[in-house]
């Protein structure tokens, strides 16, 4: 650890000595804005929410490929990975992604269980981001249904200053030590290309490609060529194979007071499963060959988006349109492993299919006064769903597919009113209606307290709800070992939040600039759906609304600027109570508590324009409540007992150069500095996504990538 510490203090050193040369004062930074949680775009320094943002040079300085690997750079958020699926979803104040609302230009994203939720970050690329903007809490009257947790919102590219743009993106990259550039059999190898042409000063037109060719991370395996007669099971990787493809195509108006953005998105994934395992096929006559069940996987995605901004009158209005739908095969078949050629190849089968129409309207500024503001606003979903019985055996009989539409309609309204100078208040509440579940309300109330032109103070407070997933509402498994069967009258769980932030902005005589922050939050879920022990013998589960989590979080930040190098540091403590409960037995309530740090910082060099960036996080030792069952005695209830996920540290490094007068520039990095691969975990089982007993796999190592950017 120590040297892990030291290795951080060194390049911060050498980033402040090389900041001290030369001092480039007079660049003037544009204010950012952000439209999260707003009536109108506007300044951040003015948001009445704690918004959070990550802007285009920050994702470009990471070399990141997606939008899981710039979340995970964030504080209090962690990325869980799954191997099983290939997907990645968002962790926010210890919530998993059921609890986390995703959007692309405020519109919620399609997903296989619903709309905006346990959304797989991987699938979203970096490449024509020009922001990410973060609010942590419940946001249940501005963006309804699961925002429990948090919102993230993508803010795409839609204008450009020059009359045609096109930006061609190479990256290679290793996969651990795993790399091959000709055979591409190793390594992620990366293509995009960017357009963008001015048609007019009104009209402006948007295209972009991205391809991401990953070859899967053998790590403990030997891939889908190894074979051993034995059955070793060591056939097949950790990280399974995965080439994707997104597309993305625009087109923008704006004249006067009128707005108008049309974007389609295409995305087009394939993953590959090596079954480990090898089975014995005779051939007659004595002959025999050895072969292994394996596996494709399918994923095609269609994002539709209309967004109109205009005034009515002085009335201003913004208005958003979807049409999203995502649909997921799978294709079996049997391999020959040692002849290395397929025997035969299923029907391509439909496992997930959601279609989703969308609508989302804002009507402000209906007093056009600039004491007080108030918007009124609807909200309305269409999700159509599927899930065949293969996937999950859902229905009554474990064999059935599952066809549902839900409709949810609402209509929200929030008033904000500058009382004071320097104070001003937002409340807010939501009421929404649905052909499934039970109207649920929403309350919010924000204020914010300027002390001074640098200084101000948030205090938020929102609430929100989360609806049952497919599994927990329609699982039906049995067998000789299982017995678990969902429960289709849960109802939607609650939860809600209160926060208070503080922002403090100084300017030194020497041009240094410096941001202090200082946060407190808390936040309370109620009717938590578990699975719980309905019969001890025989053994039988099914989901009830029975559980509570509470979390509260306390951190601080620092950011400081001066001339070409910046760095923003910040650290929190976050600790977590979740009440569980089997029905025989209830969990303790304590409060366990982990914390985290991060660093990035960015520095110039003004002579040659060589761009130094690091970033590290660390994720401390975390701790909760795990049940452990006597399973030689199935009546006994068992006991609750504390098991632990280890501490872990990441760091990246990267240099970037242009030339020819910016129309080049080369990358050069190493991800994950420390090689982390997998950790301790003792909170779960052994799993498709564990490494082995007690250990879960996170990341595949440390690895090294070369960028190249060519500016037509």
């Amino acid at each position: 650890m120590k040297k892990k510490v030291l290795s951080i203090l060194s390049l911060s050193t050498i980033f402040w000595i090389s900041a001290q040369q030369k001092d480039s004062l007079n660049q003037k930074k544009i204010e950012e804005v952000v439209i999260t949680g707003q009536y109108m775009q506007q300044s951040i320094n003015k948001s009445i929410y704690k918004v959070e943002v990550i802007d285009a040079q920050q994702i470009k300085n990471m070399a990141v490929t997606n939008v899981a690997e710039v979340l995970n750079q964030n504080l209090n958020i962690l990325i869980q990975p799954n191997r099983g699926s290939g997907d990645s979803n968002a962790n926010i104040m210890g919530l998993s992604g059921e609890y986390t609302k995703i959007l692309i230009d405020n519109i919620p994203v399609v997903s296989d269980q619903g709309m905006g939720n346990l959304v797989d970050l991987t699938k979203l690329n970096v490449n024509n981001i020009e922001r990410i903007e973060i609010v942590k809490g419940s946001m249940g009257v501005e963006y309804g249904n699961n925002a429990v947790a948090g919102v993230i919102n993508i803010i795409t590219k839609k204008t450009y200053s020059k009359k045609f743009n096109a930006l061609l993106s190479l990256q290679e990259e290793t996969v651990g030590k795993d790399y091959d550039w000709f055979k591409k059999g190793n390594g992620r190898h990366i293509q995009s290309l960017n357009l963008g042409y001015k048609l007019s000063e009104n009209w402006t037109i948007t295209a972009d490609i991205n391809h991401n060719d990953f070859q899967g991370y053998k790590g403990k395996y030997n891939g889908y060529k190894y074979f051993n007669p034995d059955n070793d099971n060591l056939r097949g990787y950790e990280w399974q194979p995965k080439d994707q493809l997104i597309t993305n195509a625009a087109v923008r108006y704006s004249k006067n007071n009128t707005t108008l953005f049309y974007k389609i998105n295409f995305l087009s994934e394939n993953i590959n499963f090596y079954d480990p395992r090898v089975t014995s096929l005779p051939l007659g006559e004595g002959q025999r060959t050895f072969t292994s069940d394996d596996k494709d996987y399918f994923t095609k995605r269609w994002i539709h988006q209309f967004n109109i901004q205009t005034k009515l009158g002085r009335i201003n209005y913004n208005g958003d349109f979807s049409y999203q739908s995502q649909e997921r095969k799978y294709q079996d078949y049997k391999y020959d492993v040692p002849n290395r050629r397929e025997i035969s190849r299923d029907e391509k089968n439909t496992f997930y299919k959601s279609e989703v129409l969308y609508s989302r309207g804002m009507f402000s500024n209906f007093l056009d006064s600039e004491k007080f503001n108030f918007q009124l606003g609807y909200e309305l979903d269409r999700t159509k769903g599927f899930a065949d019985s293969s996937t999950g055996t859902f229905g009554t009989t474990g064999k059935d597919n599952i066809n549902r539409t839900i409709f949810n309609y609402a209509n929200f309204l929030s008033a904000e009113w500058k009382v004071i100078d320097n104070l001003s208040v937002r409340p807010g509440v939501r009421l929404a209606l649905s052909d499934k579940f039970d109207s649920q309300f929403n309350y919010s109330f924000t204020a914010k307290y300027n002390f001074t032109e640098n200084s101000d103070l948030r205090g938020i407070f929102g609430s929100a709800n989360r609806f049952p997933t497919y599994d927990e509402l329609y699982t039906y498994l049995v067998d000789n070992n299982h017995d678990i069967r969902g429960n289709e009258n849960l109802k939607p769980e609650t939860g809600y939040s209160a926060g208070l932030f503080w922002d403090y902005i100084t300017h030194s005589s020497a041009g240094w600039k410096f941001n202090f922050s200082l946060s407190g939050m808390y936040l309370n879920v109620k009717n938590r759906i578990e699975s719980v022990i309905t019969n001890p013998s025989p053994l039988q589960y099914t989901y009830v609304n029975v559980d509570n989590y509470k979390s509260i979080l306390f951190g601080g930040g620092v950011n400081v600027r001066k001339g070409d190098w910046s760095i923003n540091t910040g650290v929190s403590a976050m600790g977590i109570s979740r009440v569980m409960n089997t029905g025989n037995l209830t969990s303790p309530d304590d409060f366990n508590y982990y914390v985290e740090a991060n660093l990035g910082t960015n520095y110039t060099l003004p002579s040659t324009k060589t761009i130094f960036a690091l970033y590290y996080k660390y994720t401390g030792k975390s701790r909760q409540y795990v049940h452990k069952a006597d399973a030689k005695d199935p009546t006994n209830p068992g006991e609750y007992v504390l098991g632990e996920i280890d501490a872990f540290n990441m760091m990246n490094f990267t240099v970037s150069q242009p030339f020819f007068n910016n129309h080049v520039e080369l990358s050069l990095g190493v991800k994950n500095i420390f090689d982390v691969s997998s950790i301790r975990n003792t909170t779960v089982a052994g799993d498709s996504h564990n490494a082995g007993a007690d250990n879960q796999n996170l990341f595949y190592g440390r690895s090294y990538f070369a960028r190249l950017n060519y500016n037509f």
